[in-house]
């Protein structure tokens, strides 16, 4: 790696393939329990992998305390905000990803 935009890149691209392996991983029960279609699960997988990589990219958002869940398209939020600002910018991360149809937002906001 020659620049460290490169390596800052490098690093973003590991971390986006972590949390798509995560989400894969960690969001399967949904289709054995027959909530939903296996192309649902596909595309709710793809949607909070979308969530994720867009928190991830954010330097306002800390994206390892704050869980994101999707069933059928909403979108559960989770977890602890350092402030308010924080909490709505996460809450505006996923509704403005493309195929959200709700989000639901339960971030707790650390005192």
């Amino acid at each position: 790696m020659n620049t460290p935009q490169q390596a800052l890149k490098y690093a973003r691209s590991m971390a986006f393939a972590l949390l798509a392996g995560a989400t894969i991983a960690t969001t399967g029960c949904s289709v054995v329990r027959e909530q939903q279609t296996v192309g649902a699960y596909v595309d709710d997988a793809a949607i909070t992998t979308a969530v994720k990589a867009k928190m991830a990219e954010d330097r306002t958002v800390s994206a390892t305390a704050i869980s994101v869940e999707t069933l059928n398209g909403t979108v559960q939020l989770s977890g602890f905000a350092k402030s308010q600002q924080e909490r709505d910018r996460a809450e505006n991360i996923a509704r403005t990803t493309r195929h959200v149809r709700e989000v639901r937002n339960s971030i707790v906001v650390r005192p």
